[in-house]
């Protein structure tokens, strides 16, 4: 697996270690609990390698040429690793709930995974350079861009689930 996506691992298996039944589930009035930060994680994993085997059926990448918003977020973002605070998930990555958290975690690891070889596939094919897939707000990255989100992303979310399971 990818440096960058071993850390998310290793975050998020220090950030659930031993967490009960209860602490999975408990969060303040308008917040996630820590299976639905997982579940949040999990369907951005998925619907990022969902991308990636799209793109690769197709024979070619899908990014669409960059603006300059986009731009200054990639800059803020991913290269800077500085993370927002309070925006709100797009629609198509909010969690669902009712999932039990430690099947969340399992799941997310393997979403995880899953996107590491996507990811993988796609910078063989089409080069390590080449922006592949538009993010919903940042637009076109490239693999190393992709991978870097996803852990900016992660640690941004860690923080939570050890707050909700204290």
């Amino acid at each position: 697996m990818h440096p960058n996506l071993e850390e998310i691992r290793k975050t998020l298996l220090s950030a659930t270690e031993g967490m009960t039944p209860t602490e999975w589930s408990q969060h303040p009035a308008g917040k996630w609990c820590a299976a639905e930060v997982l579940e949040h994680l999990s369907l951005t994993y998925s619907r990022t390698a969902e991308g990636m085997r799209r793109i690769l059926a197709a024979g070619q990448p899908s990014a669409t040429p960059l603006k300059l918003k986009q731009r200054l977020g990639i800059l803020m973002v991913v290269e800077l690793g500085y993370f927002p605070e309070g925006r709100e998930a797009p629609q198509q990555v909010r969690p669902a709930g009712g999932q039990d958290g430690a099947k969340m975690l399992a799941d997310t690891l393997d979403h995880l995974t899953n996107m590491d070889t996507a990811i993988t596939a796609c910078e063989e094919r089409f080069g390590a350079s080449t922006h592949l897939l538009d993010h919903p707000i940042l637009g076109a990255l490239n693999g190393r861009q992709w991978r870097k989100f996803h852990a900016i992303h992660a640690r941004h979310h860690a923080p939570q689930i050890e707050r909700l399971r204290r």
